[in-house]
């Protein structure tokens, strides 16, 4: 029985020596892991270095930078915005204009119209308008009366005839046919108007067409 006690004695020494003398083995990933630390300490300590050892005049600089792209960029800021209110403001002259203009063909067909008229009344004989011919009579007051309604129509939408005897020659509302000399009358005026005019607001629909005063 001590035989035996010696003997497990000596196997449970040798099992420590044996683990005694084992060498212990490192984790790879825990040195991975604790390198990365390491250097990224490392890394932070440079930094703080570098921004303590950056002098006044780079500081001075880079607040002029700065400066400078805030101005860019706040002129860039008000070129947007002047650009954006005039693009606004033609759009509103356009919408404005089409209102105003868009009858312009159609008064444009309606002038010849006007025209017809015109002559229609022009054409009877005053002479003849008596109460012995009542038809005549009453067919030129009819086309007098239409005239007059067509003149009223005309003016509600901003149609107006121009008969410029006597005015001063506007090239942009006045056709000149022919230059003469007229006694008593200031040269440069309009002597005749052997054709209305017609204009829609301050657009000339049509020019009336004129004799004008020549100097002598």
């Amino acid at each position: 029985m001590a035989a035996s006690g010696l003997r497990f004695f000596r196997q449970s020494f040798g099992a420590v020596l044996r683990s005694a003398q084992t060498p212990v083995r490192t984790c790879p990933r825990l040195m991975c892991t604790a390198t990365k630390e390491q250097n990224h300490l490392g890394e932070n300590e440079d930094k703080s270095k570098n921004q303590a050892e950056e002098s006044p005049d780079q500081a001075a600089a880079e607040k002029a930078k700065l400066e400078e792209q805030i101005k860019d960029l706040t002129d860039k800021y008000k070129r947007a915005l002047a650009d954006t209110e005039n693009l606004r403001q033609r759009s509103k002259k356009l919408v404005d204009e089409a209102k105003l203009y868009g009858i312009q063909g159609f008064c444009k067909d309606m002038l010849e119209v006007a025209d017809i008229l015109e002559k229609a009344t022009e054409s009877v004989p005053k002479e003849e308008i008596k109460a012995e011919n009542p038809h005549l009579k009453s067919l030129y007051e009819g086309l007098i009366m239409t005239e007059v309604q067509m003149q009223k129509v005309f003016e509600k939408h901003g149609v107006l005839k121009l008969n410029p005897v006597g005015a001063k020659f506007n090239p942009y509302e006045h056709e000149a046919l022919f230059h003469s000399p007229v006694a008593g009358k200031e040269p440069g005026t309009v002597a005749l108007v052997t054709k209305v005019g017609y204009k829609l607001h301050e657009r000339t629909l049509r020019p009336a067409l004129v004799g004008v005063v020549k100097g002598t």
